[in-house]
């Protein structure tokens, strides 16, 4: 009888400097590979490999499958690489991904080329919901997998480029403790703690403390970057067939909510990026933007027989955010003859505060049998996503000019000059702001007394309702040398605005997603695919990530009265793996569509009215190569061709256009190698780190573009004696270069940091 748990982290055997052997406490195939059966059912237990790439994945297909199988392109980035990286954060993390790019300072990114329009993170294949604005620390993260494409049919309404999943780190059943100290450039110090293993002696309950503090600094002005993580998860295994999981994650943020850098205006067609400097920022020494979530996930899974088995998993998300900020109204301020003044950026003040409340339901039931010479593996289940923004939510904000008469107007008319006050600056008369412009040529940070505003904008962030109920089927057919996936999935999609208030307005969809993909064993090593995918995104009042839905998550309207926004994925590649599958080759080419996205429909009369007539193509080439080149030397490596188009647009100039925030190259290096043998640097590895990236076009401002770059990271290991104990020594932009990550329009400018260092201390016992 088959087990349901049969555990990949059996007995590693690892030193450093002489890589891994993995030897599974199940019986090994000739070619030392772990079979599709040797895969546990659900993720509740832990792995103990320690390599960069990762060979199995749970969330692309909700089953137990190993990468090379899936018929679609995934990128993992592991813990071991976001260790010997230093990669605190999210963003640091996935930028060797090959087509995932920053787009700001943001939990914010652009995947093949389409940019997200989803806001909040997919934890272990569960929806979360908050703003996008702080980055998730990864001290509890065991891998990052961005699934490629519309991840529609696994992930419910999901963008169209990706999704990235963050799996958090589960117990293991033998003990380990790992305790790290790190100080380092821009006032940073932080700690981290994982202690896992049994609590009994059968090891039938086991445990996982997951914590982590920042206290931070930034290359940016008045930036703050603290930080306190703490995720303790449970699990019981009381026997082969049953097994019980329990997760809670506590993350406490505290920072400032960074708009990006202001660079003065276009003169006669010419844009200079570097007229301020890159720590130039816009905000008050009084601004923090604070985020306290609290999520609990329980999953259960249990075999009732060789071919029927049951999983079920809850997540319960608590999200809470405090914002006070100073921040520019994305233009110059003119002069009382309207004439802008490119020295002084306009500005006002926001605070806002909001609380949500999410929940997640997943339960499946999973079928294994064969017919003939044909295994199957056929899925069906429910799942429910609720995302509700909770009453007492609002926004006050202080913007316009101040009136002789003492009154706040939202706009300067320049016929009616006489009625506004006044302020003179280098000789030129400009009315007076309800908040004092910033002067980029002396920028000035005093504490602001809010109190001198008088807020003329008081928004009640309305109640909101949205949820998704979902029923799916799955069939996972092997045959020789084929496996075909086949997929449908019903989903049934509510919006509903002033939820439980007055004028409750509701709007419903519901569409039917087919998956089909198809996975081909040319050799042994060696997989060739192809995908057909489709995603669905229904228009939302909970979304504020995309320019054109933001206005209505303010108002008792919904932009789910619009077309929702569907795409649709093709894609060939090909997977390899090389030395018993120490290293492992993945190239895809794909072409991805998306249409109905919002715009402004160009309405006088009607400013805010919009139409879903939008639509974006994107096609590209990406490959990357993950593994161990020797026993004692890893490589990540990763190139993306992306060649992603407007192609329909209310601006006919805009047709055929490139995308913004997109380079069209864009390439990654990081590889470790670790001295051997008795040489006088036998107890020393070097780290070494390239990344590449062309130049974008800006989010709202085509008029300039971000320049290409390469930067170059290095790294320094020293484990005294092949113990417990290394010393890292990382340094990151090592030839201080200045870049810029991202740009929104000459106002919100996204510097990448300067040359900066990082000392690390980390003791396993």
């Amino acid at each position: 009888m088959k087990q349901l748990l049969l555990l990949i982290a059996s007995v590693t055997a690892y030193m450093p400097g002489y890589g891994q052997q993995i030897l599974t406490e199940q019986a090994k195939n000739d070619s030392n590979r772990l079979k599709p059966e040797q895969l546990q059912a659900v993720e509740v237990m832990g792995r103990s490999a320690k390599k960069y790439n990762s060979d199995y994945s749970f969330s692309a297909t909700r089953t137990a499958m190993l990468n090379k199988e899936v018929p679609q392109s995934i990128g993992t980035v592991t813990k071991e690489i976001m260790k010997d990286r230093q990669a605190f954060q999210l963003a640091d993390a996935v930028k060797i991904v090959p087509g995932v790019i920053p787009s700001s300072f943001y939990n914010q990114y652009a995947i093949r080329g389409i940019s997200q329009n989803e806001e909040g993170q997919i934890i272990n294949g569960m929806r979360t919901r908050q703003y996008y604005f702080l980055q998730p620390l990864t001290a509890n993260i065991e891998r990052v997998e961005v699934v490629k494409g519309p991840a529609s049919a696994t992930f419910a309404s999901v963008d169209p480029g990706g999704s990235i999943n963050l799996v958090t780190k589960k117990p293991l059943a033998f003990h380990r403790k790992e305790i790290s100290l790190s100080a380092g450039s821009f006032a940073t110090i932080r700690g981290t703690m994982d202690f896992t293993g049994p609590l009994d002696k059968e090891k039938k309950l086991l445990y996982r403390l997951n914590s982590a503090y920042q206290q931070a600094q930034s290359y940016r002005d008045l930036v703050r970057n603290n930080a306190l993580l703490i995720s303790p998860s449970f699990s019981f295994v009381p026997d082969n067939r049953t097994a019980v999981n329990v997760e809670i994650i506590y993350s406490n943020m505290e920072g400032n909510l960074d708009r990006g850098q202001p660079i003065f205006g276009a003169i006669a067609g010419k844009t200079d990026l570097r007229s301020t400097p890159i720590s130039l920022n816009l905000g008050a020494g009084s601004d923090f933007f604070k985020s306290k979530e609290f999520i609990i996930t329980s999953s259960l899974s249990h075999q009732f027989n060789d071919v029927i088995s049951f999983n079920a998993a809850y997540m319960k998300q608590l999200w809470r955010e405090d914002l006070q900020e100073h921040r520019t109204i994305n233009a110059y301020a003119v002069n009382i003859n309207n004439e802008p003044v490119p020295s002084l950026a306009g500005m006002q003040f926001v605070q806002r505060q909001q609380q949500w409340n999410t929940d997640n339901v997943n339960v499946y039931f999973s079928f294994h049998f064969t017919t003939g010479k044909v295994k199957h593996e056929l899925l069906a289940g429910y799942d429910l996503n609720s995302w509700q923004k909770m009453k007492g939510g609002g926004q006050n904000s202080a913007r316009g000019y101040l009136l002789k008469d003492g009154t706040v107007t939202g706009t300067f008319v320049p016929a009616n000059a006489a009625s506004y006050q006044t302020v003179t600056y280098n000789g030129m008369v400009l009315p007076k702001p309800n908040v004092n412009y910033f002067d980029l040529n002396n920028p000035s940070y005093t504490i602001r007394n809010v109190s001198d505003y008088n807020m003329n904008s008081r928004v009640v962030i309305p109640s909101a309702l949205t949820t998704t109920n979902a029923l799916y089927i799955q069939e996972l057919l092997r045959w020789n040398k084929w496996i075909v996936l086949l997929g449908l999935r019903q989903e049934w999609f509510e919006d509903i605005t002033n939820y439980k208030a007055p004028r409750e307005l509701s709007f419903t969809n519901n569409k039917l997603l087919p998956r089909i993909g198809i996975t081909y064993a040319v050799a042994s090593h060696v997989n060739v695919y192809g995908t057909y995918l489709q995603g669905y995104q229904p228009q939302s009042n909970t979304v504020t990530l995309l320019p054109s839905t933001g206005s209505y998550f303010w108002t008792d309207q919904s932009a789910s009265r619009f077309k929702p926004l569907v795409s649709d994925l093709k894609e060939f590649g090909a997977k390899a793996d090389f030395g018993s599958g120490r290293l492992n080759v993945n190239m895809a080419v794909y072409e991805i569509n998306q249409k109905n996205l919002l715009m402004n429909a160009n309405v006088p009369d009607s400013p805010d009215s919009m139409v879903s007539r939008g639509a974006e193509r994107s096609r590209g080439f990406e490959v990357d190569i993950t593994g161990y080149l020797l026993p004692n030397w890893q490589v990540y490596a990763s190139y993306s061709y992306i060649d992603a188009r407007i192609m329909e647009d209310n601006n006919p100039q805009l047709k055929g256009a490139r995308k913004q925030n997109t380079p069209y190259n864009s390439a990654n290096l990081w590889t470790r190698y670790n001295f051997t043998g008795r040489s006088v640097l036998k107890d020393l590895g070097i780290g070494l780190g390239v990344q590449h990236n062309g130049n974008r076009v800006p989010w709202f401002d085509r008029s300039f573009t971000t320049p290409a770059f390469t930067l170059l990271d290095a790294a320094l290991y020293y484990t005294p004696g092949k113990g417990n104990m290394q010393i890292a020594f990382n340094v990151n932009n090592t030839l201080n270069k200045t870049y810029w990550i991202g740009a929104q329009n000459y106002q919100r400018l996204f510097p990448g940091a300067p040359r900066n260092a990082m000392l690390t201390a980390t003791y396993t016992f």
